[in-house]
């Protein structure tokens, strides 16, 4: 199957009159890295809600190795949600322990090595780390696994333009090359050198879909400096 996930017709309304997204369509293809961009209220957090079966669709579907979204999908996708999920009570060691009971793919070696190279201490809790420390910390766990699809929301907010780098450099360098990541963001100039394709969504729709390559040769311009024309309104 050429296509990792495929999307079709997907409609998802919280209430009568909201509705985060109409009618859409799109495909992730394997081996790529894709920027999904928009503005707050585009539906980017509903779309990756929908992917990882947090949210159901009230219309249309999600395809993810030609199943729906549920116990299958889940062993292929990993996810960095937009904040952290783990108590600051507990250790990072404990972390350790939970993703290797809980995922089969996971590389507890190749995490170890992460965080040894930043001088990480696994015996610290979350609470006495800085904000950034705490996002390598849950990059580096959901990097180590070897998943189909890595989803990451936001991995680079917040942080400072070094933990940035670190960041970046994770994500090129520890994730299986026949897997795709859709990386939602709002830095694009920071990330966009790293994009393989992206994904413009506006009021719940997609707007464009296209590789990086042919965006430039196209328009002539940079994703970024794009994004602010389509979304200057």
């Amino acid at each position: 199957m050429e296509n990792l996930v495929e999307i079709k017709d997907l409609t998802k309304q919280y209430q009568k009159r909201i509705c985060a997204l109409q009618n859409l369509s799109l495909t992730i293809p394997r081996g790529k890295i894709i920027g999904l961009l928009g503005p707050n209220g585009s539906g980017k957090s509903t779309l990756i809600k929908l992917v990882n079966g947090l949210l159901t669709p009230t219309q249309g579907e999600i395809l993810i190795n030609g199943q729906k979204p549920g116990i299958e999908s889940k062993k292929v996708i990993s996810y960095l949600p937009e904040r952290t999920y783990f108590h600051n009570s507990m250790k990072i060691s404990e972390l350790l322990d939970f993703f290797f009971d809980f995922y089969t793919d996971f590389n507890r070696e190749r995490a170890t090595q992460m965080l040894a190279s930043l001088q990480i201490d696994t015996g610290a809790m979350l609470k006495t780390l800085s904000k950034g420390t705490k996002e390598k910390v849950q990059l580096i766990l959901v990097m180590s696994r070897d998943a189909q699809l890595y989803i990451l929301d936001e991995p680079i907010a917040g942080v400072d333009p070094a933990a940035r780098d670190y960041i970046l450099r994770t994500i090129l360098t520890n994730y299986n090359p026949e897997a795709s990541i859709l990386l939602s963001t709002h830095l694009i100039s920071d990330i966009e050198n790293i994009l393989d394709e992206v994904i413009f969504l506006k009021n719940g729709s997609v707007v464009l879909q296209s590789s990086v390559e042919d965006l430039r040769d196209n328009v002539g311009k940079s994703v970024d400096t794009y994004f602010r024309e389509v979304f200057s309104c």
